[in-house]
């Protein structure tokens, strides 16, 4: 097809940092290849509908209600099916070099087995995000959001982000937190995508499970980094602990 594109991604919109979202579209609008950028925005009154309307690779997307982070994800689907070779799942509040991503895709080619790729991320400061995990008990996924609790807890919380590995070296874990993977589009396609009965939290690690299922594999790549100012609203808004929470039971429900 003349439109089809090597990397299409996907940012979903909610209230967010207009200048941490600058950064985020800059960064990805710098890659040198050939792409398409959609944003999707999650906030009623379409309000960065305006903002980036300038660049030919961005489609704008508006919905009239918070429909949620996968089923807002999975809007694209269809736009994506037979237009992009790869597709990048990205967090409105992550930067990084243009290099990153053509890098991360030379790695497919290595490992015909690999559905999702994912690099080091930090936070601004500089400090290690330990995005790879092992899948978590509901337990593990309860201390992590009570303080006291996780540091009484603090060395099964750290073997669940193999802190016992040398994190140095690309490895596969079990699942990759969100903010940045990047998909074979045709791997995207064939799981479906996110599953939508998750409002908001755990589509990360559902979709690690849907990847095993299929039968590929995910890769935690450490030569490339992006930042990400993670938020952990659910750790301090208790609206947003109680969607973690019912989002965790849908988990287990499912997987258990």
């Amino acid at each position: 097809m003349n439109n089809k594109v090597s990397i299409s991604a996907a940012i979903v919109l909610y209230k967010e940092d207009l200048e941490e979202l600058r950064d985020t579209i800059h960064s990805f609008l710098e890659v040198p290849l050939s792409k398409k950028l959609y944003l999707i925005d999650n906030t009623p009154n379409s309000e960065f509908e305006d903002q980036f309307a300038g660049s030919k690779d961005v489609v704008y997307i508006a919905n009239s209600e918070n429909v949620g982070f996968g089923k807002a994800h999975n809007q694209v689907k269809e736009l994506i099916a037979e237009t992009s070779e790869y597709h990048l799942i990205l967090n409105p509040d992550v930067a990084f070099e243009a290099t990153v991503i053509p890098n991360l895709i030379e790695r497919f080619s290595e490992d015909k087995e690999l559905a999702m790729i994912a690099p080091k991320v930090l936070f601004p400061d500089g400090r290690h995000q330990y995005s790879c995990r092992k899948y978590p008990s509901f337990f593990e996924l309860l201390i992590r959001r009570l303080g006291p609790l996780k540091s009484l807890f603090r060395k099964q919380i750290e073997k669940g982000e193999y802190r016992d590995l040398n994190l140095s070296k690309s490895f596969y874990p079990e699942y990759i937190t969100g903010c940045f993977q990047l998909y074979k589009t045709v791997d995207f396609m064939a799981i479906e995508g996110f599953d939508e009965r998750y409002f908001l939290y755990m589509e990360d690690v559902d979709i690690c499970k849907k990847i095993d299922e299929l039968g590929k594999k995910k890769r935690y790549e450490p030569s490339e980094i992006v930042v990400h100012n993670l938020k952990q609203g659910s750790s301090k808004s208790p609206l947003l602990f109680i969607y973690h929470l019912s989002s965790a039971v849908k988990y287990f429900k499912k997987w258990t």
